[in-house]
């Protein structure tokens, strides 16, 4: 038997460089093409999206950002709840693949959500069907509202509950969260532009255009040929770990793409037969990314870019990163926002003369981008709430 190919981390990281946009040359003109590259943008933070575009864009602005969003009657991205059950913003295009290859999730959600009801305020699946049809029936009424002014105009959903009784983190709800959690998971509805500002989370919910039906499998099998052009050579348990499947529906999904098995320090990973050409050595250079960001997301297995040491400072305790700077592949400090507006940053790793000087010119443009926007990460980790508060 013949031995798998070797693919090291520094090719690893090369391929990460081109295809993620983090070179300056591979820089791109719009947010579409960055939503492309990534298959989709983290979206639980709003926030993020917009970094997360701004740092693979040569000339980034909020205004193509939300016109990308937002425009009407239909956006060139989409946000929806995928992967592991959490929003991403997507080409529009690829939005059908997505819900599809993850639907199996949102059919469990639903499922979950009428028991936790039925148990919590006593509704049936009847009241729950009505409660949902009246909602439907506002947001056509009014065309788009939040979910305060929704509950406004449907009584039913004012009702409220109690989540996680007993335990330090209880609190109470409005059945309006659920309700409208589980429709924008169905895409019945979506998020249009927020009540605030582009980092609001408060966002007017309206009707959505019903995306194509498209069958599971083949869907999962696009999702996993989409995820490996991206972040290929992956394992399985990367691909399962990203998408939320069941290991053998990761393991169905990477057979159908016809992916070649090659040798990862972590064990065996794959990658697309069109895919097997060793990269050109990629140009240096240095990125300022959000939390939550796609590529330190993208993997379950991490050591090939970030040092194991130091993931206690840059992550939370529900495994989610803060904000990261990185240089030629790897993770090598983080950075943080002021209340005066001011970027700063520290460095985990000394990445050389020429790399730290390269990171003070991302800080400045990550600067011009905000334009005195304050922006706080919605998931805080130790390092990032010590450089937010520190002044050099």
């Amino acid at each position: 038997m013949a031995a798998l190919r070797r693919i090291t981390p520094a090719e690893r990281r090369t391929r990460l460089a081109r295809r993620h946009l983090l070179t300056p040359s591979t820089r791109t003109k719009t947010p579409e093409q960055v939503a492309e590259a990534l298959v989709g943008l983290h979206a639980t933070d709003p926030a993020t999206v917009f970094l997360a575009a701004a740092a693979r864009m040569a000339a980034p602005t909020v205004t193509a950002v939300e016109a990308a969003l937002y425009d009407e009657p239909v956006p060139s991205l989409a946000r929806l709840r995928c992967m592991r059950r959490t929003m991403f913003v997507t080409p529009a295009r690829l939005a059908p693949t997505l819900r599809a290859g993850t639907s199996r999730n949102a059919h469990r959600n639903r499922g979950d959500v009428v028991h936790r009801l039925r148990e919590a305020v006593g509704w049936d699946e009847t009241r729950y069907a009505a409660a949902e049809q009246r909602a439907l029936a506002a947001l056509a009424e009014h065309c788009a509202l939040t979910s305060a002014e929704l509950a406004n105009a449907v009584p039913a959903l004012r009702e409220q509950i109690v989540t996680y009784p007993g335990k330090p983190y209880e609190s109470r709800q409005r059945v309006c969260a659920h309700v409208v959690g589980v429709l924008a998971e169905e895409g019945r509805i979506r998020r249009t532009r927020p009540a605030g500002s582009w980092t609001s989370a408060q966002f007017r919910w309206t009707l959505a255009r019903p995306l194509p039906h498209l069958p599971a499998a083949e869907s999962m099998t696009a999702l996993a040929r989409h995820y490996l052009a991206a972040y290929g050579p992956a394992t399985a348990a990367d691909l399962k770990w990203w998408t939320g499947w069941s290991l053998t529906d990761t393991r169905k999904a990477i057979t159908a793409t016809d992916a070649e098995a090659v040798e990862l320090d972590e064990g065996t990973g794959y990658l697309l037969p069109e895919d097997n050409r060793i990269p050109a050595t990629a140009e240096p250079w240095v990125a300022l990314l959000p939390g939550l960001d796609s590529t330190p997301m993208g993997w379950r297995h991490r050591d090939w870019y970030l040092d194991p040491e130091h993931t206690k400072a840059l992550f939370d305790r529900n495994g989610n990163i803060g904000p990261t700077i990185w240089a030629d592949g790897r993770i090598v400090g983080a950075w943080a926002q002021r209340p005066d507006g001011h970027i700063n940053h520290t460095l985990l790793t000394d990445p050389g003369e020429k790399a730290r000087t390269a990171i003070e010119t991302e800080a400045a443009r990550l600067t011009v981008f905000l334009a005195g926007t304050r922006v706080t990460p919605a998931y805080r980790t130790p390092l990032e709430r010590h450089l937010a508060t520190t002044t050099p």
